[in-house]
């Protein structure tokens, strides 16, 4: 049985990352998971000193059941 997940999805702005975060937890009660943990970070590519490339990374642990849940 799966008990929980961590996801990782690239966006290409704050913004969107913002609302991944948001829709994941509006569609949990729907979809039968709990948000445990949500966040994202800014990375940045560089050669030679400069900025080539950024992406925002969203990671969002999800819930699906409890160990005992099942089992009392």
């Amino acid at each position: 049985m799966l008990l929980e997940t961590t996801n990782k999805y690239s966006v290409d702005s704050e913004s969107k990352a913002k609302d991944m975060i948001e829709e994941f937890r509006q569609k949990a009660a729907d979809k039968g998971y709990i948000i445990k943990k949500a966040g994202y970070e800014y990375k940045t590519k560089k050669a030679k000193g400069e900025v080539i490339a950024e992406a925002w990374v969203v990671s969002v642990t999800f819930i699906f059941s409890s160990l005992w849940e099942d089992l009392v």
